[in-house]
């Protein structure tokens, strides 16, 4: 059943960032605006679910707002999460590292695969 809610979850997601993408076009010349304010209303969304979830929601809402709808949503949500836990943990450095390293790892893999298919 779970898989069911994350599959209903990233579906919806996915469909939202597609329209909020159509709806806000990049109209600021080269800076990304859509994907930006998908990714900080995805991080907002996945801290409240969070913050609210703890003691409030089943585990089948958990799963279906946090990995499915917010993971289909936006991903860096995700992202954003795990960090917020590692900090709160205490694990400062895991912290700064995993952060340094998923931005310049992820993008230079970006820039990599646009060039091995080139």
């Amino acid at each position: 059943m779970n898989f069911i809610l994350v599959g209903l979850g990233g579906f919806l997601g996915s469909i939202c960032r597609y329209l909020i993408s159509q709806i806000i076009q990049n109209k600021s010349g080269s800076f990304p605006i859509s994907t930006f304010l998908v990714n900080v209303g995805g991080s907002l969304l996945i801290g409240v679910f969070y913050g609210i979830s703890q003691d409030k929601f089943s585990e089948e809402v958990r799963l279906f707002a946090t990995v499915g709808f917010c993971g289909g949503f936006t991903t860096f949500s995700t992202f954003a999460l795990e960090n917020l836990r590692l900090f709160q943990a205490g694990n400062y450095i895991i912290f700064l590292v995993y952060t340094v390293f998923s931005v310049s790892v992820c993008i230079s893999a970006v820039f990599l695969g646009a060039y091995l298919t080139k």
